[in-house]
């Protein structure tokens, strides 16, 4: 092993487009900020932390981290969780409290990529580098100052293209993102049809 890897789960947003807040949306039972600590969890990535933003979120056994600038887009609260993780932490794997049929797998696959030497990895679906991303502490602080907006880990990929590890998580499961009803309506769907769960894949 080379060093215990941390979750971190961006969950801060007020969902405009969905018309509320995501990290309290329940699907198949759970509300997505708990589904994603379960998946992270399942995946071995300890300590767990869930960054907030928009409203109150309490999921057992996690850390909760307030990003007080949350209004400013996901490059802030990608930046509040990184910061927030204990020393003893080498990596971080990010994941999106919006996107519920990411599997445990693909987060499997990324920690044995960073134990395997990868400084950054990417879970990638049919070729197309999506989330979750996984990044060694060394690799934070250049990750940090290039967030910005509404976005997190992406300017710093692009930077450093040649950190960069990808791994095809495509059979693991889905990085599709509730951003709309619609959005929630199909994804909804898709649980009680295909039965995904926190550990899928």
């Amino acid at each position: 092993m080379s060093g215990q890897v941390a979750g971190v789960l961006l969950a801060a947003g007020d969902g405009s487009r969905l018309g509320q807040p995501k990290a309290l949306l329940q699907v198949a039972g759970q509300t997505l900020a708990a589904r994603g600590v379960a998946m992270l969890r399942a995946a071995g990535a300890d300590p767990v932390l869930v960054v907030t933003g928009a409203v109150a979120v309490d999921v057992p056994g996690a850390v909760m981290v307030h990003n007080q600038r949350w209004r400013s887009g996901m490059g802030s609260s990608f930046a509040a969780g990184l910061t927030a993780i204990p020393a003893d932490s080498a990596a971080a794997v990010v994941a999106l409290a919006d996107q519920p049929l990411v599997g445990a797998v693909a987060v499997q696959r990324l920690i044995s990529a960073f134990d395997a030497g990868a400084s950054v990895a990417v879970a990638t679906y049919a070729g197309e580098p999506r989330n979750p991303v996984l990044i060694a502490r060394a690799c934070w602080p250049r990750a940090i100052e290039l967030a910005a907006g509404d976005v997190g880990a992406r300017p710093f990929l692009r930077a450093y293209p040649e950190l960069v590890t990808l791994v095809e998580c495509g059979d693991t499961g889905r990085p599709d993102d509730i951003d709309t009803p619609e959005d929630l309506d199909r994804i909804r769907r898709l649980l009680a049809a295909d039965g995904y769960g926190p550990g899928q894949g």
